[in-house]
C-alpha cells in the first residue's frame, strides 16, 4: 500500500490518534488508541518512508518533535472546520449558513461557522472522556464498545428522578419524561450497571444539549452539524442528542466520517 503524493493528515487528540491519506484518489481513514501511538506511526512510517505530515490536535507538537520534524502544524479549529466543509461536500449536504459545529471528542468543543469565517466559541470536559473514565468506575467493566452496548439495554429512569416521578397526580409542566435529577434514585431503587450506563450516556447528552441551546441562542444559529469519535457506535448517545435538538427547534445533522475531521483538514492544508 502506497499513499498517493506521499501526504497524510494526522489528527492527535487526548484519546485517540486519526489518520486520512489519499490512496488512489480515495480518500481513507485509520485510528488507533493514543496508547498504541507506536504502532500508529510505524505503520505509516513503512509504507511511506518519506511521507509529507500535517498534524493537528492537542499532541501534535509532540508528534511533530518526536517523528516528524518536518511536519507542518495546522490549528485544531482550524483544521476541524475545514474538514467539515469537504465533508459535507462530500455527502452531498447543502452546507447551512451560519452553523455551529459540536465536536464530541475526548472533551467536548464549539464552534461558530458563518461563511468563511470560523471561531471556537465553548468549551467543556464533558465526552467521551467523561463516558469512558466515570462509566468504568461505575460499572467496573471497560471498553468503548462494550460500554455503549450496555447504556444501549440499560434504563435511564431507573437512576434518574424524571419530572413525572415529582407530578405524579398533577399535569407537568413541562415533558414529563425529562430529567429532574441525574442519578437522584441512586440510593433508593435497584439498578444494574446497563442503567448507570443509560443514566450516564443521558447526563451526557443533555450537558451538551444545554450548552448547545445556550450557543445557539446567542449566535442566532438553528443548524448544529454534531461530529466526534464518541458518537461512533454509540446509538444511544447519538439518538439523544438528535432527540433534544428537535424538542429544541434546532436542525442536526451528523457527518458519516466526522470524527476525522480535524486529520482531513489538516490534509488538506499540505
Amino acid at each position: 500500500m502506497g499513499l498517493t503524493g506521499q501526504k497524510v493528515g494526522i489528527d492527535a487528540g487526548g484519546s485517540l490518534i486519526k489518520i486520512a491519506f489519499q490512496e488512489r484518489g480515495v480518500m481513507h481513514y485509520k485510528k488507533y488508541p493514543i496508547g498504541e501511538l507506536e504502532s500508529a506511526i510505524s505503520w505509516l512510517k513503512a509504507v511511506a518512508p518519506n511521507v509529507m505530515a500535517a498534524l493537528t490536535g492537542g499532541r501534535a507538537h509532540i508528534l511533530q518533535g518526536k517523528f516528524f520534524p518536518n511536519g507542518t502544524i495546522v490549528p485544531e479549529f482550524q483544521a476541524t472546520c475545514e474538514g467539515v466543509r469537504l465533508f459535507f461536500l462530500e455527502e452531498g449536504k447543502k452546507t447551512p449558513d451560519p452553523y455551529i459545529i459540536v465536536n464530541v471528542g475526548t472533551g467536548t468543543s464549539w464552534h461558530l461557522v458563518d461563511g468563511e469565517r470560523y471561531e471556537r466559541i465553548l468549551g467543556s470536559g464533558v465526552g467521551g472522556g467523561t463516558f469512558m473514565g466515570l462509566g468504568t468506575i461505575l460499572t467496573n467493566e471497560s471498553g468503548f464498545q462494550h460500554l455503549t452496548e450496555m447504556a444501549v439495554k440499560g434504563q435511564k429512569e431507573n437512576l434518574d428522578l424524571l419530572v413525572k416521578d415529582i407530578y405524579e397526580s398533577d399535569e407537568p409542566p413541562i415533558n414529563g419524561d425529562l430529567t429532574a435529577a441525574n442519578f437522584a434514585k441512586g440510593l433508593n431503587v435497584k439498578h444494574c450497571g446497563a442503567d448507570r450506563m443509560a443514566a450516564l450516556t443521558n447526563m451526557i447528552a443533555e450537558t451538551i444539549m444545554l450548552l448547545t441551546v445556550q450557543a445557539a441562542a446567542i449566535h442566532q444559529v438553528k443548524q448544529i452539524v454534531f461530529i466526534g469519535s464518541s458518537l461512533i457506535g454509540n446509538p444511544f448517545l447519538t439518538e439523544s442528542l438528535e432527540t433534544y435538538m428537535k424538542m429544541l427547534g434546532l436542525q442536526s445533522m451528523f457527518l458519516k466520517n466526522g470524527e476525522y475531521c480535524g486529520a482531513v483538514g489538516a490534509l488538506l492544508s499540505i
